[in-house]
């Protein structure tokens, strides 16, 4: 079975061209900015926004069969845009026992799958759904191992992930959150820069934080630690994006 929260259709922020996106349930890391709050426990919670009559279910269970006839559903947007399916999460890595179905499926009706991931699992996880997929989309928060420890992560590990997925052919496409406070100075920066570079990454895409989960906070009746963190400005984005040029080609989402 698998267990999802939501399935978005033509998202456009999930990898290229025209995608749908499945977000999964649970997830191992605990990062304070995370704008998807509602996907971090595998249980069923509760959104209750102010301005709807009744609380929003967040959490199904659910079979490749069951969801993969919406999927193919927009197989003409994919096609004419080069996008696919994207899951992601919480953590969907956790599942992949469960979604190496979805992925086979998927891939016998010739639709691009893309992993959105932070890569804190046992490569054998990996292993599992190589074979079917196009590529990870692979988070990486930061170079400092404690700050890892910090948000459940394990440097190492999500570092020896990525060198095994290049090692075996399989596209990483390296995604960077910039979050102020955390890995947005510049020691941060060139410490990331250096690390990725030292185990074979040539491209990144830079995500900077935003804080559109706040009604989602609001919604569960949580306290959100970054509900009054500005965003970056411009300035400093483009000295940010400047910082991380001088080692890869950078792509930053605007």
């Amino acid at each position: 079975m698998l267990n999802i929260s939501n399935i978005q259709h033509f998202s456009v922020g999930d990898g290229q061209g025209i995608r749908t996106t499945v977000f999964f349930k649970g997830c191992n890391l605990r990062c304070p900015w995370c704008h998807n709050p509602e996907t971090i426990s595998p249980e069923k919670c509760l959104l209750k926004y102010q301005n709807k009559a009744k609380p929003e279910v967040c959490g199904r269970q659910t079979t490749a069969d069951e969801i993969l006839p919406e999927l193919l559903e927009d197989k003409i947007f994919y096609e004419t845009s080069g996008g696919g399916v994207t899951l992601s999460g919480g953590e969907v890595m956790l599942q992949a026992e469960a979604i190496v179905e979805l992925c086979q499926k998927l891939k016998q009706n010739n639709v691009s799958v893309l992993i959105d991931t932070a890569g804190c699992v046992p490569y054998n996880y990996f292993e599992k759904i190589n074979g079917f997929i196009t590529g990870y989309l692979f988070d990486f928060k930061t170079a400092n191992s404690e700050k890892y420890k910090q948000i459940g992560g394990n440097l190492q590990l999500v570092s020896e992930n990525i060198q095994k997925l290049i090692a075996d052919n399989i596209v990483v496409r390296i995604r960077i959150p910039l979050i102020r406070d955390f890995n947005a100075d510049e020691k941060s920066i060139k410490d990331i820069c250096e690390h990725l570079k030292s185990i074979g990454i040539t491209e990144v895409d830079l995500l900077p934080f935003h804080r559109l989960g706040v009604a989602k906070y609001n919604a569960m009746g949580l306290d959100y630690a970054y509900k009054d963190q500005p965003p970056l400005s411009k300035a400093e984005l483009k000295n940010i994006e400047q910082q991380y040029a001088k080692y890869f080609k950078v792509n930053i989402e605007r």
